[in-house]
């Protein structure tokens, strides 16, 4: 993968903005109008201040008519025109957002998307990789007659937007988190004014397969990253299926692109740690608790993977705590030489929370056949673990 691509050769130009006085549903207007993936937020004098996407608007449970687009703008990590495709992956998947606002000499110019970077990735030499290499391997899925609601529950516990949906054990459909919301809480909204005061609970009882999309657009394991990416884009489409005689095998989305792109900015650091944090403040005493843990980690690991990146996702609850303390949902993503891991778990508090997903991953990674071709006795650390004899 070439480390030559710059956010000068990517960015958009053209972008559409609205005021941050202005109300949601004129957001609404302009992302049906024009399907931008963002627009910019300008204060009453015409100055750049914000960003706001279609998916935090869909995502909140505020009247559009009534709510200021300052109530849910955000604040981007601002990019200039020397930064790597590389450097910008890594912000994107750091910050949770998927487009970035490019400045020169201080002014908004426009902005580079996710879309931006997978494509010109896929247009080097590591656009002809096959998308088994990059995939997430034996996804979660659900039978087509399980409910909406229980979709939402594995989303929630494993820290995933998109289902593969089954029948018979043959891939169906998909349901994303979008399909969710536009399906199910954006049709559900008050038509007076005010937040949204219940929900109808009766509608996430419906099978999955009601709001599914269908046929699942799917594609073998050797098909390249470049082939991937086209096919995505052309069908306007956030992750894709990877199917072996009509079996799921794997998914990839636009994250799984963006992961091995960052890893570029620590390729001479071996193993590297990093975090991509929503809705939760890390103190730096719980930062340095999951450094000394990752630590630890690479101290174990360092001799058997060499390169690689742990993904750190983190994200709170809502208002949930208990006693003060947040419901933590913690995902870890190990991508390496040897493939790719993952773990989650979903606790009080980020260090235990944390610690349970690392330990999720210690044991995935002693018993798999990755790290056991590479040395056996990684199976005696496993049952040791684990409390066998040996």
């Amino acid at each position: 993968m070439s480390t030559q691509i710059f956010a000068k050769d990517i960015y958009s130009k053209d972008y559409n903005a609205v005021q941050e006085n202005d109300t949601l549903s004129r957001c609404i207007e302009a992302f049906e109008k024009g399907k931008p993936p963002v627009l910019a937020v300008l204060d009453d004098k015409g100055k750049y201040v914000a960003m706001i996407s279609r998916r935090t608007i869909l995502r909140s449970r505020l009247d559009p008519t009534t709510t200021k687009v300052k109530t849910l703008m955000k604040v981007a990590p601002p990019v200039t025109f020397d930064f790597s495709a590389s450097k910008i992956a890594k912000l994107m998947i750091e910050s949770e957002m998927r487009q970035l606002p490019v400045f020169e000499k201080n002014k908004i110019v426009g902005f580079v998307t996710d879309e931006d970077i997978i494509h010109a990735a896929v247009i080097d030499e590591w656009g002809k990789t096959p998308i088994e290499k990059i995939m997430t391997k034996a996804p979660c899925s659900l039978e087509t007659n399980r409910s909406v609601g229980a979709v939402l529950s594995l989303m929630r516990e494993s820290g995933i937007s998109h289902v593969p949906i089954m029948e018979n054990g043959k891939l169906v459909g998909i349901i994303t988190i979008e399909d969710i919301l536009q399906n199910i809480y954006w049709p559900q909204r008050h038509q007076t004014t005010g937040d949204i005061v219940g929900e109808k609970l009766e509608t996430l009882s419906i099978p999955a397969k009601g709001i599914m999309a269908r046929p699942a657009i799917s594609v073998e394991p050797p098909t390249s990253l470049r082939d991937a990416e086209k096919l995505m884009h052309d069908r306007d489409i956030s992750c894709l299926a990877i199917v072996t005689n009509e079996r799921i095998v794997g998914i990839v989305t636009k994250l799984d692109f963006l992961e091995p792109i960052s890893q570029l900015e620590h390729a001479e650091k071996k193993l590297s740690i990093q975090f991509g944090v929503k809705d939760i403040e890390i103190t730096p005493d719980q930062q340095g608790f999951m450094m000394d843990e990752f630590d630890s980690f690479t101290h174990r690991y360092q001799e058997a993977f060499q390169l690689g990146t742990l993904f750190v996702y983190m994200k709170s609850h809502g208002n949930t705590n208990l006693r003060g303390t947040p419901l933590v949902h913690c995902r870890l993503q190990f991508r390496t030489v040897r493939g790719t891991f993952f773990s989650a778990s979903e606790g009080w508090g980020v260090e235990p929370t944390f610690r349970v997903a690392l330990d999720r991953l210690d044991r995935r990674l002693l018993r798999s056949k990755e790290l056991l071709a590479y040395n056996p006795k990684y199976a005696k650390d496993y049952m040791r673990k684990i409390g066998l004899p040996q």
